[in-house]
């Protein structure tokens, strides 16, 4: 970098060492000074001229980036606009004053989302005082949804993402940014682990009740998974927020109540069917459907809580909401076998 400085001309080093200025994932690291931009006291013709001239450097001319003498903000001018008008009209006359633009600091997350609103191919990019000093365009926007994407599908399994592609990424560089986690979710599941022991009495009076832990443990953290992934998305797409919080529950409550009541039913005559134990069927299907109804309101809950927090809602995704539902549905299991089963 200092090289490449050291070689250029003084505008071009000044514009340079504005943009090292700003913080990584900042719409001030994202933007291209490459634009072109006009002045509202100039005419058409002499907008057109200047745009003739400076076509060459810009990256695009298709809308052209209006400012005052003070280089303030003032609006924009759509290329066709341009020509189409007469050679004495003023440009600040034919400009649309409704500019919606991003500031420098802005993270390139929110500047993604901006695109996403208003379908932009384009946006100028404004510093602390609306002056004009680049833009971001939809190449570089598309670039930033891939990697924010890529990012949140790493958060949600539990690993921590890479920057090279998987190929060129060393065996030992994933093995580290697999391993935190790993060992994080490792500890947390010590919890299940002692709600087993404490239960093992039991367990040893009754055998049977053994093998439907697994299926419990994985359905609970399935249902768990799904609504946190459906209320990530939301938040995601700005759908809904933390005020929501309680309509979000209401809604998975309902959600649950009909998915749980389903699998229980079908659960309750499968194991019917298959062990002919009433008692053992009410255990299971009972303790399927509280834990299914719990399970989604901590997983539709947890992402809304790590949004108010400042938080990556898809670090609440499914690991994590999987290790507390599988400790929730053992200790409603337990206790429900010890209610109805005789001598447990």
């Amino acid at each position: 970098v200092k090289r490449v400085i050291n070689t250029t001309d003084e505008e071009t080093r000044r514009q340079i060492n504005q943009i090292l200025m700003f913080p990584d994932e900042s719409a001030g690291c994202l933007m291209t000074i490459e634009y072109a931009d006009l002045h509202s006291g100039i005419s058409v013709e002499e907008a057109i001229k200047k745009v003739r001239r400076i076509s060459p450097e810009r990256e695009s001319i298709e809308t052209l980036f209006i400012t005052d003498h003070e280089r303030h903000l003032v609006g924009t001018l759509n290329i066709r606009d341009l020509l189409a008008a007469k050679d004495s009209t003023m440009i600040g006359e034919i400009m649309d004053a409704n500019v919606i633009s991003v500031h420098t600091h802005e993270n390139q997350a929110e500047v993604a989302d901006k695109f996403k609103k208003y379908d932009f191919f384009m946006m100028p990019v404004v510093d602390n005082e609306d002056r004009l000093v680049g833009m971001i365009t939809i190449d570089d926007i598309i670039d930033v949804i891939e990697e924010e994407t890529t990012e949140d599908i790493y958060k949600m399994a539990a690993m921590q993402p890479i920057e090279d592609s998987y190929m060129q990424t060393g065996v030992l560089t994933l093995a580290r940014k697999r391993f935190a986690w790993l060992a994080i979710l490792m500890i947390s599941a010590t919890f299940t682990g002692l709600i087993i022991e404490k239960f093992q009495s039991a367990l040893a009076v009754n055998v049977l009740l053994a093998t439907f832990i697994p299926m419990l443990m994985d359905t609970s953290g399935n249902a768990g998974s799904q609504s946190a992934v459906s209320v990530i998305r939301a938040t995601v797409l700005d759908e809904i927020a933390f005020k929501d919080t309680f309509k979000v529950i209401w809604k998975e409550f309902r959600i649950s109540m009909i998915t749980g009541l389903g699998v229980s039913l079908l659960n309750f005559i499968r194991v019917y069917v298959m062990y002919k134990s009433m008692p053992i069927a009410c255990v299971v299907s009972i303790t399927l459907f509280f834990s299914v109804v719990a399970a989604k309101i901590v997983g539709c809950t947890l992402p809304l809580i790590a949004t108010k927090l400042k938080l990556d809602p898809a670090i609440m995704a499914s690991p994590l909401i999987t290790t507390i539902v599988d400790a929730v549905a053992l200790l409603v299991y337990f206790n429900i076998a010890a209610l109805i089963l005789p001598g447990i």
